[in-house]
């Protein structure tokens, strides 16, 4: 009596499951969805990137004047500093690097109080159009959608019916 091998066993038991699966199994409908695409093209993006614009060029306006005072001020330091004092001297080296402290702290706060409004608007943004992403799924009959693929067909990518719907008037 000969025996069979365990290996041909699972072979054969494979290839029975495989062929008891309907020939009319229904493929699954996957999509893709760019959410760097909708930060950069969308319409309601843009606008928040203008409007944090115009809420922080002033902000901005300041720091770059007073990085240019900073300069003049070290450029004039270097050329008075061997005809100072020595009091003299230590006193506007101690104004430079106050002033050069105070223009960090600040561009620190500035950077601090950009990024915090950046992603106040752009979570509202990504919210309404993971809402919109969530419709088209279920409208279309999507099994699947997902953000941010290595690799995606172009075949499955839904962003532009996503940023026709984020750019359309409410």
């Amino acid at each position: 009596m000969k025996l069979i091998p365990k290996a041909a066993i699972v072979a054969a038991t494979l290839a029975c499951a495989a062929a008891a699966v309907p020939a009319t199994a229904q493929e699954l409908k996957i999509g893709y969805v760019s959410s760097e695409r909708i930060l950069r093209d969308s319409a309601p993006a843009k606008a928040a990137t203008q409007k944090l614009e115009g809420e922080f060029s002033k902000r901005d306006r300041e720091l770059q004047d007073l990085g240019a005072k900073l300069k003049t001020a070290a450029q004039q330091f270097e050329k008075d500093a061997p005809v100072l004092g020595e009091a003299e001297r230590a006193r506007r080296q101690r104004e430079l690097t106050e002033l050069d402290r105070d223009l960090q702290r600040r561009q620190r706060e500035f950077r601090e109080d950009l990024n915090q409004r950046r992603n106040e608007e752009l979570q509202g943004l990504l919210e309404r159009a993971q809402r919109i992403v969530r419709q088209i799924a279920e409208q279309e009959k999507f099994d699947l959608v997902v953000q941010d693929a290595v690799f995606f067909s172009p075949r499955v990518d839904i962003t532009e019916k996503v940023l026709r719907a984020l750019n359309a008037p409410k």
